[in-house]
């Protein structure tokens, strides 16, 4: 397989990836904050665990963000002056 050729397929396999990540990232946070909510009443200390997960979860998303922004970057810089990768 041509080298451009698998750069330019693993460029699009993570672009896709990259947003799916960011997305289902998402999607826990918001359950984690959820279910803190719930367990509040019952446990503190798990509700609290919960929230720090949640957070944990949103700084992952950044820095899947940052790589999705990093992987946009290096595309224009593997272009020639057509457009075409190099």
């Amino acid at each position: 397989m041509n080298e451009s050729i698998a750069m330019d397929d693993i460029r699009a396999k993570l672009d896709i990836l990259l947003d799916y990540w960011i997305e289902h990232n998402s999607e826990h946070e918001k359950e984690f904050r959820d279910w803190a909510d719930e367990a509040a009443s019952l446990s503190g200390e798990t509700a609290h665990r919960l929230q720090e997960a949640a957070a944990k979860m949103a700084a992952a998303s950044k820095e899947l963000m940052k790589a999705k922004q990093a992987l946009s970057k290096e595309k224009g810089r593997h272009q020639d002056v057509y457009g075409e990768t190099l």
